[in-house]
């Protein structure tokens, strides 16, 4: 056996175990569901994504998760971006503190994260009071759309900061000053050589923002106590609820749920692919 037979054989042993957990933890579970989502009382079929989708509940659910998620990454991705390019900008040892407070702070989610914007932005939340007491807002209800986008978007910032700071590396000081030389202004810049280049880790990294979002359950329920209407809670509530138990329903949003971070994905391969053939 040669040396590279030999290398490749401890390679594919090396990556057995991976191999074995994916399999185990993500296609094993992932196809249950998917067999479980064609059974319903009238046997095998599609009985439940036609009641999934032909009831305005589920598709509220849908819709509901479709915005939160979007706005949320979108308005994540805006802050990151302009995060991850100041940090380039200041004091390594700032540059530190605010890199170790975003991965501090990207795990802070769930019942702790949705206690304190309670306490902070509630009907009688510090932060309300006082911005009611300026004049600033009228009313503002945290348990709302626009309530959860804002916390949402809370908890993707950090996350964000931490995929995109390690992109602006692929930007050299030097191009800003060839670009300079000439003639082209910051915009010029930005639009037709910066953003080229930081496409990619921006499209990726608004691909695992949104199913970080479309993905959350403990922070909206803990916020809610499950009554907003999303997928992640309906997806709970039929699993485990003594009323509403429909696993099987449940198992057809969570393929919806799957499908629609799936149709995110390809459109973002379609896009980097397009953007490649277009730059080359």
């Amino acid at each position: 056996m040669s040396a590279t037979s030999r290398g490749k054989g401890v390679a594919l042993l090396c990556l057995l175990p991976f191999a074995v957990f994916f399999i185990l933890f993500q296609l094993a579970p992932l196809t249950w569901v998917a067999l479980g989502s064609l059974q319903s009382a009238d046997g095998w079929g599609l009985a439940n994504f036609t009641k999934a989708f032909s009831s305005r509940f589920y598709r509220q659910a849908m819709q509901f998760s479709l915005e939160i998620s979007l706005w949320s990454s979108l308005l994540g991705l805006l802050i990151a971006v302009l995060g991850s390019y100041s940090l380039r900008q200041v004091d390594s040892r700032l540059r530190n503190f605010v890199t170790a407070f975003a991965n501090m702070t990207s795990n802070f989610a769930g019942v702790p994260l949705a206690f304190a914007f309670i306490i902070l932005l509630g009907f009688n939340g510090a932060i309300t009071l006082l911005l009611k007491q300026s004049g600033l807002i009228s009313d503002f209800n945290l348990y709302s759309k626009t309530g959860l986008i804002v916390v949402y978007t809370y908890f993707q910032i950090p996350l964000g900061v931490l995929l995109l700071y390690p992109a602006f590396d692929a930007l050299r000081d030097d191009w800003r000053d060839a670009a300079a030389l000439l003639g082209a202004g910051p915009w010029q810049y930005w639009r037709l050589i910066a953003l080229p280049v930081l496409l990619p880790a921006l499209l990726g990294t608004f691909v695992i923002l949104l199913a970080n979002a479309l993905g959350a359950y403990a922070t909206v329920y803990a916020l809610t106590t499950g009554n907003f209407n999303v997928l992640p809670i309906r997806i709970a509530a039929m699993v485990a609820g003594d009323i509403t138990l429909d696993p099987n329903l449940a198992s057809a949003l969570a393929i919806i749920l799957v499908a629609m971070m799936a149709l995110v994905t390809l459109v973002h391969q379609w896009i980097l692919r397009r953007s490649y053939h277009v730059n080359r």
